[in-house]
């Protein structure tokens, strides 16, 4: 998967943190937040004013993290065309949007998506196809 990496952080599932990725070459960002209680990827637009999170996936309860004592590492890493962005955990893929599709993918695919925003034509469902996004 060839994707540039551009924020990387250790970090303890349960403990507040946010990590932010800027697209290289766009004015898109990818923001993973755990807030103590559960842990979310957000797609930003920043040329939209009005209302910059465009999409938001669901990551994790913190409860339902068997080994949260343990550190973990995220890392957000954009596609060569600066369109498509992945949250890894440790490695593994846990969300992913497309910024042109209007797309976002998860594992638990939560939340039902605002059927009324640009972004609220497909649910959140994973599908491996998705890593095929950075092919």
């Amino acid at each position: 998967m060839p994707i540039q990496v551009t924020a990387e952080t250790e970090f303890l599932v349960g403990v507040a943190t946010v990590v932010e990725g800027w697209a290289p070459d766009r004015d898109f960002l990818a923001v993973f937040e755990d807030d103590e209680e559960t842990g979310y990827f957000y797609a930003v637009d920043a040329a939209t004013a009005a209302n910059p999170i465009q999409d938001a996936l669901h990551i994790y309860n913190v409860s339902s993290v068997t080994d949260r004592e343990k550190p973990s590492v995220a890392k957000i890493g954009w596609s060569p065309d600066s369109t498509k962005v992945v949250l890894l955990i440790n490695g593994f893929p846990h969300g992913i949007f497309d910024f042109e599709a209007r797309r976002g993918y998860c594992r638990t695919a939560f939340p039902e998506p605002n059927p009324s925003s640009a972004w609220g034509k497909y649910r959140h469902e994973w599908s491996d196809d998705a890593i095929q996004l950075f092919a």
